[in-house]
Order: C-alpha cells, then sequence, then structure tokens
C-alpha cells in the first residue's frame, strides 16, 4: 500500500496558487440576498451550492443591470445562471434480503467523491484525494462526521480511502490553518469539534501512515483554536478561548462572520428578527453551535427562560458558554502533541503540551465536574455558573481520557439512570423540536459513550449502548431498506422505532456516520442479531 505522506500535502499546499475563498454571498452580494431572501429553493443550502453558468463577476453585473426591470422574474433569472447541485438518486438501489453489513459495504462507492467531480465557480473547497460525505443534502466532506465514517471505513478494510480522508484533513489545516466545518467556503469562518487527533490515531493503527508526518498539522490546529489567548485577562475572552477568574484557559465555540449563515440565512434573519436582540450577536451565536456540530440543542439556550419557549433559538447563547465536550476534545489534541514532541525527541515542547493538557483538565473538572450528581456540565462563563442540563457531552472526558477513574465510575451509574434508553444514549434529558434533544438519537454520541465507558473498566454499560443501537438502526433497515442521518429512540419496550425529526431540514438518508459506527459496532459484536437482519424493502440511495 501505497504511504499516505502529510508532508507530501503541504508541498502541495505550497506550490497551489492562493485558494479562492469568497463566499457566496460575497461573490453575489444584492442577488444572494435577494434569492434567500425570497426563498427561491425550498432548502436555503441549495442556492449557495449552485454551479454557476458562467463568471460569478459576470453574473452579478447582469442581476444589477436587469432587476429593475418591469416584469423581473428572480426564479427565471437564477435558473438561467446557475445550474442546482441537487442530491440525484444514483443508480444503487438497497437490496430486498441484503444483510445490513453488505448493505453498508456496497455504500462506500455511492458516498466517496473525487476532487475533479466539483463544479468550477462554486462553493466547493478543493483536497488533493477521495472521500466520502454523509449524503444526501451533505455532498461535501465535513470534519466530525468524518472521524465517525473512518471507523466504519477500518471495519470495512478500505484503509486507503481512510487514509485519503486523513491526508485531506491535513492539506485543509495547511491551507487554510484549520479545517472548517466543512469543504464549502461558506464554512470558513467556523470549524467542527477538533477530531484530527483521533483520526490520525486510528490512521496509525493500519498500514500506510505515520502519525509523526502530521505533527505540523496537529500543532497548527492547536494554535488556531488557542488565537486570541495571549494577554487575556482573568474573566475575559477572544474568539474561541475563555480565560477563567482564575487565569486558566479554556475554549467556547466561535464563528469568525456575525451574519447570518449562507446556507441558513431566511431561518437565521427570522430568529434574529423574532428575538429582538443585537441581529450580530444572534448570528454569532447561531454559527457557533453549527460549529459544536450539535445545531440545534437547548444546550445552547438560556436556562432562565420560561419552560415553553425553549424550543425557540431567540434566547441561544452559545458563546456564553464552555462546552465539556470540545475542551474534552482539546485535552486530547494536546495529550497527542505531548507524545509525539516526545516521540520526535523534543522534550521542550512535550513538556510545554503537557502542562496544557494538565491545566485543561484541573479546570475542567474545576468548573464542570458536579460531584453530587456524578457528571460533567457545560460551563457559563459570564454568569461563572455550572449549566443544569445533563447531555451526551458528558462522556467526552472519558473518550478523551481526561475523567478520573471515580468520576468514570459515578458518571456511568448517572448515565445508566438518566439517558440510558431502550433504544440507546438519549442527546440529552431535555424534550424539544430541536434536533439534538430528544427523543433523538445519534451514532456519533453513541461510538463516543461506548468507548468512553470501555476505556474505564465498564463494558456491561458500553456493550448494552451498543446492543441497544444496533437494534435501532436494524430496526430502521429491516422495515425501510435504508440508514438515515438520526433515529428517535424508543423511550419504553415496544415502541416502534423510527428515523429522527426535528432541526433545519427533513431527515436524511444515507448517512456517513451512522454506516461508519454501525459497521464498526457489527465488527465488535460479530454476534448480535443486527447482523441477521435484511432489508424486507428496495430504497433508492440519493447521492
Amino acid at each position: 500500500m501505497k504511504r499516505h505522506s502529510a508532508q507530501h500535502a503541504a508541498q502541495k499546499a505550497a506550490a497551489a496558487p492562493a485558494p479562492d475563498t469568497l463566499t457566496p454571498a460575497d461573490r453575489y452580494q444584492e442577488l444572494f440576498t435577494a434569492v434567500q431572501g425570497a426563498r427561491v429553493f425550498p432548502d436555503s443550502k441549495t442556492f449557495v451550492d449552485c454551479a454557476p453558468l458562467q463568471e460569478p463577476a459576470e453574473i452579478l453585473a447582469a442581476y444589477r443591470a436587469q432587476c429593475k426591470a418591469a416584469g423581473f422574474d428572480l426564479q427565471a433569472f437564477v435558473g438561467q445562471h446557475f445550474a442546482a447541485q441537487l442530491p440525484e438518486p444514483s443508480d444503487y438501489v438497497s437490496v430486498p434480503g441484503q444483510p445490513l453489513c453488505a448493505h453498508i459495504d456496497d455504500l462506500w462507492p455511492v458516498l466517496t467523491r473525487h476532487p475533479l467531480e466539483h463544479p468550477p465557480r462554486g462553493s466547493s473547497l478543493q483536497v488533493p484525494h477521495a472521500y466520502v460525505v454523509p449524503g444526501g443534502r451533505f455532498g461535501e466532506m465535513y470534519y466530525w462526521d468524518s472521524y465517525f465514517t473512518m471507523l466504519g471505513l477500518a471495519a470495512s478494510e478500505r484503509a486507503e480511502l481512510l487514509h485519503d480522508m486523513v491526508v485531506n484533513f491535513a492539506h485543509l489545516i495547511d491551507t487554510y490553518g484549520h479545517v472548517p466545518n466543512g469543504t464549502r467556503t461558506y464554512y470558513l469562518g467556523r470549524s467542527q469539534p477538533p477530531l484530527f487527533a483521533f483520526m490520525v490515531e486510528l490512521a496509525q493503527k493500519l498500514e500506510g501512515i505515520h502519525a509523526l508526518d502530521f505533527l505540523p498539522q496537529l500543532r497548527q490546529e492547536h494554535a488556531w483554536w488557542m488565537r486570541g489567548s495571549e494577554g487575556l485577562a482573568p474573566g475575559n475572552a477572544s474568539r474561541r478561548v475563555v480565560c477563567l477568574p482564575d487565569g486558566r484557559l479554556l475554549n467556547r465555540h466561535w464563528d469568525e462572520r456575525d451574519a447570518p449563515r449562507e446556507e441558513a440565512w431566511l431561518e437565521d434573519v427570522t430568529t434574529a428578527r423574532e428575538s429582538g436582540r443585537d441581529p450580530a450577536q444572534v448570528y454569532r451565536h447561531l454559527r457557533a453551535a453549527a460549529e459544536s456540530g450539535w445545531d440545534f440543542s437547548t444546550r445552547w439556550l438560556a436556562e432562565d427562560r420560561p419552560r415553553d419557549t425553549r424550543d425557540s433559538l431567540v434566547s441561544i447563547c452559545t458563546t456564553d458558554i464552555v462546552p465539556v465536550d470540545l475542551n474534552a476534545f482539546l485535552y486530547k489534541l494536546e495529550t497527542t502533541i505531548s507524545a509525539m514532541a516526545e516521540q520526535a525527541g523534543d522534550s521542550s515542547a512535550s513538556r510545554e503540551f503537557a502542562q496544557h493538557a494538565q491545566a485543561r483538565k484541573s479546570a475542567v473538572i474545576a468548573r464542570m465536574w458536579d460531584a453530587t450528581q456524578g457528571a460533567f456540565f457545560d460551563h457559563d462563563w459570564r454568569l461563572d455558573l455550572r449549566r443544569s442540563c445533563l447531555t451526551a457531552a458528558s462522556v467526552a472526558p472519558l473518550f478523551a481520557g481526561l475523567a478520573e477513574p471515580s468520576q468514570a465510575d459515578a458518571l456511568a451509574k448517572t448515565i445508566e439512570r438518566r439517558l440510558l434508553a431502550p433504544g440507546g444514549l438519549s442527546t440529552t434529558e431535555c424534550t424539544s423540536d430541536q434536533q439534538w434533544d430528544q427523543p433523538n438519537g445519534w451514532a456519533s454520541l453513541q461510538w463516543i459513550a461506548m468507548s468512553g465507558f470501555d476505556a474505564y473498566g465498564h463494558e456491561n454499560l458500553a456493550r448494552t449502548i451498543a446492543h441497544r443501537w444496533l437494534a435501532t438502526v436494524a430496526a430502521v433497515y429491516e422495515r425501510e431498506g435504508k440508514l438515515v442521518e438520526k433515529y428517535a429512540l424508543r423511550q419504553v419496550e415496544h415502541e416502534v422505532t423510527t428515523g429522527g425529526g426535528g432541526g433545519e431540514y427533513p431527515l436524511q438518508d444515507g448517512f456517513g456516520w451512522t454506516n461508519g459506527v454501525t459497521r464498526a459496532l457489527l465488527h465488535a459484536h460479530p454476534q448480535h442479531t443486527a447482523h441477521e437482519c435484511v432489508a424486507h424493502s428496495a430504497h433508492p440511495m440519493h447521492r
């Protein structure tokens, strides 16, 4: 197998011309606002993913020349100048009678994209190698989704594709200084949960990659998350860094822009209008929540609002919150850099990052661990208060190796009592219309919990979560012949398992990280009855 080199990717990035980072809103200005405001497309993401049929500057000039004319038809103008890149059914149709494991293995080629397929002058960010997309409306590579997809690629013995994706992420760091939320220009203002260290660790277990090659990119990613930390006074925040009253540093989510998300422009404008707050502040909070990957959840809403309005996003306050999972992932990044630096012979850097990790661990435990409840909670740095809603993010310190064994023991009891459902691990204790709340369950959170509890010796709880989740996925696959983005977890025995609901868009089929986690669990649990599950109906796959 060929060796995948981060240095080679860095050399290619350095030799390439400067990337075009203009977003659709930058390019099309008042045309963009008109299209999104008039909802020319039912899904706000459609226009920002369109392929322009001529040079963008020419399209904007044509719009300005025509838009005030009597009878101007905006929808017709867009149809004349743009080609919508809507997901189309591929030639793949799920096979009735096909086992779940074989179905997932057959989906990898369907969900794989190649750089040369990108339409020119659009919003796609170029990467050097093939990659796997989630599916449906998500036709680009996403940051944290990809780690969970890679787990399945490893189980399916698709090591080369997994390695290609790791090098793609290294390329993104070399080119843009960080990993964007997804490979679109309109995602460049933010990242997603930083799992690159976990990706490198996973890839190192397979042939063809050397983890030390990626040390420069790991350090660059850490530097990006810590921008603004130098000289930051206690009780203040800058970008993604919060300085606690005692001077220790933790991180929050952020976005470099304070305008509506381009892929959800009308939704964000509506939320800001209904909130009665400064629109720029609301937009920043919404964008920061998108960086968290939990878009959206009551986790990011003010806790002093009346309960009957908590489903609304008008009280969103994401940048006020220090999330436990983000800081656990950054702890993993710091301990990984420390270990790699020691291996590379740089003892000074190794000590520096070990000290960063220890300071972060101490701050997380001091601010986020509730010994009475036996769980980790997010922290509101502005109010200097621990948040009250228990979420599945509480398990991230176990996944990252940050928690003490006694905390893992207490957390296992808490999770089993308060978040474990017959269908798997609940996302939060709060039920709402937001997709990252009850009743939905997500593959990523199941894996984080299973891996975390297993690492701390709670194999029975890890196995219970795994078996319940496999049963959930298998039930929908058996009935509908597909895997989906999220699932509505059964809260009592004998309820019918269904795909999840809520959120800003319809339930998506595919689906990258569900495939990945499910495939990895099928490999780890060869006796589970999900292996015997077969599709009862055919389902056309949307690319």
